[in-house]
């Protein structure tokens, strides 16, 4: 058959591979828990409170790759295949790296080519993953806690940013597989107030309010394929709609923290 003759047309509709990242005790997991029939692939203790589905607590990535090994091969009814946390994973591969190299620290190889070679192992459960998405129809979300970091734009002085905790190779490769990168934090404003000489106090402020941002700034990484307004509240059930083509948000108003 030729190429022409296998042109397909329209858009290709496939589980999604989202990655959520953010500030300690936001709610990520719980975010995950929510997608439909969730399984999680634990590589840190950090479940306690949650009420889900989980393999026992990863200590290698032969654990990582066996549990997805058997979710592709056994019979189940799991919908959302969940690792959590990268961060940990990375860790994990850290390990393996060393030990197959001889050495105590993957900065021990010269060159920093244990970076690199731990792309390898990376790669691996990436593609285990997309053998879950493709032919079991398994949703993907990973989850990774959030650093700040340098940032060299060429366009700019240097500035300070949030991204995932993860060796920069690692996670550009990541970013770059995902189809969504979410940066989870609280909704926090800014309030500046004129003290004794005119000097000018600015104060964070905030009521808790927990919200996914959706698309790249330059206080953060992110990305969506959705068409995603900049900022959705930290709720799976929202962001499912955005899923199926809804808008659970067209007849919210913005509050106006001045309140104006």
């Amino acid at each position: 058959m030729k190429l022409l003759e296998q042109v397909q047309r329209g858009v290709v509709s496939a589980p999604r591979r989202t990655v959520i990242y953010g500030v300690g005790g936001v709610g990520k997991s719980t975010f995950a828990s929510m997608a439909p029939r969730p399984i999680f692939i634990p590589t840190e203790d950090g479940l306690a409170g949650i009420d889900c589905h989980r393999f026992p607590l990863a200590g290698s990535v032969a654990d990582v790759i066996a549990a997805l090994g058997e979710l592709y091969t056994e019979p189940h009814e799991y919908q959302t295949v969940v690792i959590d946390s990268l961060d940990w994973l990375q860790t994990l591969i850290f390990a393996r790296i060393c030990k197959e190299r001889g050495v105590e620290s993957i900065e021990d190889i010269p060159y920093g080519k244990g970076y690199v070679f731990a792309l390898t192992p990376w790669r691996e459960v990436l593609a285990g993953l997309d053998a879950l998405r493709n032919d079991r129809g398994m949703g993907v979300i990973l989850i990774a806690h959030a650093q700040i970091e340098r940032f060299a734009d060429p366009r700019l002085d240097t500035y300070d940013r949030y991204t995932p905790r993860l060796q920069k190779l690692a996670s550009a490769l990541i970013q770059e597989w995902a189809d969504d990168v979410l940066f989870a934090t609280y909704k926090v404003y800014t309030k500046t107030t004129t003290e004794a000489f005119d000097r000018k106090r600015v104060q964070g402020i905030g009521e808790g309010v927990r919200i996914l941002c959706t698309t790249e700034r330059p206080a953060h990484v992110a990305k969506n394929r959705l068409g995603l307004p900049d900022e959705i509240p930290l709720d799976y059930r929202i962001y499912a709609a955005f899923l199926r083509g809804e808008n659970p948000l067209a007849d919210t108003e913005t509050p106006n923290p001045e309140g104006d």
